[in-house]
């Protein structure tokens, strides 16, 4: 009986049609809603996971995420570094000064300044150059792509036209002449301010002078020893936070959903999937079902239970919401393939079709629901009526 079901669902191609595609609709404004609200929240950490060296991060108690300055004062490292468990400390500077380019124009940028010594927590990948460059006189390395939405360092020259940095290029940060030695390439960040990367001892310098300076303590911890404990012991010790990576980029990310309105407006967009998938299933339901009622009537005649009736129409309803959430996961795995490497947040965990997966059950299931109450209240004289 279940075949029969599935006869009578594909034997009306336009209905079953309309029903898959708009299943397929729902499913690709949930999910792909869904991905871009992941990219979204999963950019904010873009900075920590690029910054992997260290195993803790040291940080002000008051700190709430990665653009929040709240900096230490510098004898902070000393008391990581004497702490039962680390296996090495590096300090990491970062703030936001004024660059002013060889053509004249300004742009406020993202300096961080890296330990002297060891470079620890610089950009994940270079494109020119090395990252031991940095130690040279007033060197600097800026971004190779256009990851901050059109705020990428670019010059003007007159004899040239518009071209991005290139190595030799000199920018002056808050006043003080620069060289770039070297390009990198970073993931791409919820926030677009261009990076540059110098030394710890230069990024004072350059930065304006401030009794308290350091802005992370990076931490490695002994191989064998549990970070969360050692981070445990760095907080009695020093009373600062101490977070690993992970810790560090779950509170960046919850700060941001709570003080920005990206989860009430993608959630709006998800829900109006959700109403659409029932509410053309249910209608496109309603419609079969009510076009089938002397089929169904015909098979309460020859002794069909409503129990059987019941297996057939959820056979159905489950039958339509897999084709329609395949082609709907299908059409936004595309997008998002095809939109890699664009400046779209796009990020599809297995999260997002797990639970858009069971959102489209849900429709369903509600339109089955809805639809099926026909199918019980029929009488089996309706098929012998003209």
């Amino acid at each position: 009986m279940i075949r029969i079901a599935l006869r009578m669902l594909v034997g009306d191609r336009l209905k079953y049609i309309g029903l898959v595609a708009g299943l397929a609709f729902a499913t690709l404004l949930i999910t792909q809603q869904g991905s871009i609200f992941a990219g979204f929240t999963r950019r904010s950490g873009s900075w920590i996971r690029d910054t992997a060296q260290a195993d803790l991060w040291i940080m002000d108690p008051q700190v709430e995420f990665t653009e929040d300055r709240k900096v230490m004062l510098d004898s902070a490292l000393l008391k990581v570094r004497g702490v039962e468990g680390v296996q090495w400390a590096v300090p990491l500077f970062k703030s936001y000064v004024q660059a002013r380019l060889q053509d004249g124009s300004r742009v406020v940028v993202r300096m961080i300044g890296l330990d002297d010594a060891t470079l620890t927590g610089g950009p994940p990948l270079m494109e020119e150059g090395s990252l031991a460059l940095l130690k040279q006189d007033r060197a600097i390395l800026v971004d190779a792509r256009d990851v901050g939405d059109g705020l990428k360092l670019k010059l003007g020259m007159p004899d040239e036209g518009p071209r991005e940095l290139r190595v030799g290029d000199r920018v002056d940060l808050n006043e003080h002449e620069t060289v770039v030695v070297g390009t990198f390439r970073r993931t791409r960040e919820f926030f677009w301010d261009p990076v540059v990367y110098t030394t710890y001892s230069r990024a004072l310098r350059m930065a304006p002078p401030e009794r308290r300076s350091l802005s992370y303590v990076l931490a490695k911890v002994k191989p064998g020893l549990d970070p969360k404990v050692v981070a445990a012991r760095i907080e009695e010790a020093t009373r600062l936070r101490a977070q690993t990576s992970e810790e560090y980029e779950a509170r960046s990310m919850d700060f941001i959903l709570a003080k920005t309105g990206i989860l009430p407006n993608f959630g709006m967009t998800i829900v109006l999937g959700f109403v659409i998938g029932v509410l053309v299933s249910g209608q496109m339901l309603y419609n079969f079902i009510l076009e089938n009622q002397r089929a169904f009537a015909a098979m309460k005649a020859m002794g069909a239970s409503n129990m059987l009736l019941l297996r057939m129409v959820f056979a159905q309803v489950l039958f339509a919401a897999f084709i329609g959430f395949g082609l709907g996961v299908g059409v936004t795995a595309a997008v998002g393939t095809l939109l890699h490497d664009s400046k779209l947040a796009f990020h599809m965990g297995w999260q997002v079709p797990v639970f858009g997966g069971i959102a489209i059950v849900i429709c369903c299931l509600l339109a089955a629901f809805i639809s099926i109450q026909r199918v019980l209240r029929l009488e089996p004289a309706v098929v012998f009526k003209s």
